[in-house]
């Protein structure tokens, strides 16, 4: 039943004191200042005064028998007729104590017997609490115990909850999280699809049925907004129910620290009793902590392995994936091509143009490499103005077929210097294919050599290597050249400079 407060709430206050001899003098002070006190010895017959006929705030003890303040608090702010009743605490002068209070919500802690403290205290929350929209629901008088067990298990459920989503902030990477996140949802909830998006980077973790992953995506992205650029990391299995379209999916915002990070979704069967969107919130809120754990050591890793400048892997991030193509070639027979170019009069480049047109060159020069490259490939600046590119899969007249486009592109590239004049850019490439028994460092060696070979014979071309003991060849815009092994030879005791 709805009623309709009297004016006289305002100043109607319930206290509740377990010892009658102080209660007297206590509610006495109270009543001095204008207050109608209500008084009750059992905490739980003062919880259902202040249930049945809210009042303008309520004083308790924080410790208590059988119900404590801690737990009556709670049950005040947990029900809607008294949510925004202040609750003034009493007891000892220790920093638990005010801790308790802090965190069962209660608008005040007064040290019991500073009755000044106390009115004063109560005379600011009341001015403090928000005005009442003048309804509320009438208490039916229901077992006050069984109410407060009733929250603590919603507050331990909800705690064993953050517990959980908590440790999964040592996951490290996305797709690991959200894997983990997906089981530990689905143990607790039946869902047709569960879908978390994140911003920067743009992505959708997804985890539905393989029947019906294709129409949960569709579903997911329309939910949260998601155009086709999002990457998507996708776990499929059957811990997410293979049900039709059910009502809209519930979604909330993941934020952290104020900041919208993304959003999470809920499909839930049609007529599934799971309906809880408390619990989709608590779940929100929790992987917050856990994405961005996970987006700043993907971040941190990346950093390790790329370089800023150019956007491609580092020469020591480089290193270790050539190592498992030439340990996968040798296994598998795999052909294996590797080129290693060099900007061409980079140096004067530097002089002339200054170093900030420089970078502009050699960023230019990594988005080209990438744009050139395969997949499978892998594109890395080597060090300075020096690239290379491994081939996987590709022989040698494939390796100097890519060279020789990749050798064209950089010659189209259009390259601005700080006066916005076109700045042309050529590079020497040489390129070294596999062969059985080479080391990293001999089939570098070898496309190092080849390039220098390029230098020497003109710049803007193409040199292949081979093998250890056979001439170099080399291409000018597609054009076979044939090469004398002796202008190659000893490059170390006569080093020309690459620029």
């Amino acid at each position: 039943m709805l009623t309709e407060p009297t004016s006289s709430a305002t100043r109607t206050i319930v206290l509740i004191d377990p010892k009658a001899d102080s209660t007297s003098s206590l509610a006495g002070r109270l009543q001095m200042q204008g207050y109608t006190v209500s008084v009750a010895e059992d905490p739980a017959d003062g919880a259902r005064m202040a249930l049945a006929d809210p009042p303008a705030a309520v004083i308790a003890d924080l410790w208590m028998p059988s119900i404590s303040g801690v737990q009556l608090c709670r049950l005040l702010k947990a029900e809607p007729a008294t949510e925004h009743t202040p609750v003034i605490l009493r007891g000892p002068d220790t920093p638990r104590n005010r801790f308790w209070a802090e965190r069962a919500g209660a608008s005040a802690y007064v040290v019991k017997g500073r009755m000044g403290d106390l009115v004063r205290a109560l005379r600011q929350a009341i001015a403090a609490a928000p005005v009442s929209e003048g309804f509320f629901t009438t208490f039916a008088g229901e077992d006050i115990r069984e109410r407060i067990a009733a929250h603590l298990d919603a507050a331990l459920f909800e705690s064993v909850l953050s517990s959980e989503l908590r440790a999964l902030g040592t996951c490290g990477a996305f797709d690991r999280l959200f894997d983990m996140f997906s089981q530990f949802v689905s143990r607790v909830a039946t869902y047709r699809w569960l879908a978390v998006s994140t911003r920067e980077p743009s992505r959708l973790g997804l985890h539905a049925s393989a029947s019906g992953r294709l129409n949960a995506e569709a579903e997911a992205r329309a939910a949260l907004h998601l155009d086709a650029s999002a990457f998507v990391v996708s776990v499929e299995d059957n811990d997410a129910c293979d049900a039709p379209l059910g009502p809209p999916p519930i979604i909330r915002a993941i934020e952290l620290g104020g900041i919208h990070i993304g959003d999470l979704a809920l499909s839930l069967p049609d007529g599934d009793a799971f309906q809880d969107e408390g619990f989709v919130a608590v779940i929100a809120r929790e992987i917050a902590g856990p994405i961005r754990m996970a987006t700043l050591v993907e971040e941190s890793q990346r950093l390790a392995t790329i370089d800023a400048l150019t956007g491609l892997m580092n020469r020591r991030a480089a290193s270790a994936v050539l190592q498992k193509d030439l340990a996968r070639a040798a296994r598998y027979g795999q052909s294996l091509s590797l080129i290693l170019l060099d900007v061409d009069h980079f140096k004067m480049i530097n002089d002339r143009l200054g170093h900030r047109t420089g970078d502009v060159v050699l960023a230019a020069l990594g988005k080209t490499l990438l744009q050139q490259a395969r997949l499978s490939d892998t594109a890395a600046r080597w060090g300075g103005e020096e690239f290379v590119v491994a081939l996987t899969c590709t022989d040698a007249a494939g390796g100097v077929t890519f060279s020789e486009r990749l050798r064209a592109a950089i010659e189209a590239m259009v390259v601005l210097d700080s006066d916005n004049e076109p700045v042309h850019v050529t590079a020497s490439i040489g390129v070294a294919t596999y062969i059985p028994g080479d080391s990293l460092d001999s089939l570098v060696d070898r496309a190092d050599r080849a390039m220098y070979a390029a230098k020497s014979s003109g710049r803007n071309r193409v040199v292949t290597a081979a093998g250890p003991d056979s001439a170099p060849g080399i291409t000018a815009s597609g054009t076979s050249i044939s090469a004398d092994r002796s202008s190659f030879s000893e490059p170390a005791k006569q080093p020309v400079a690459r620029h």
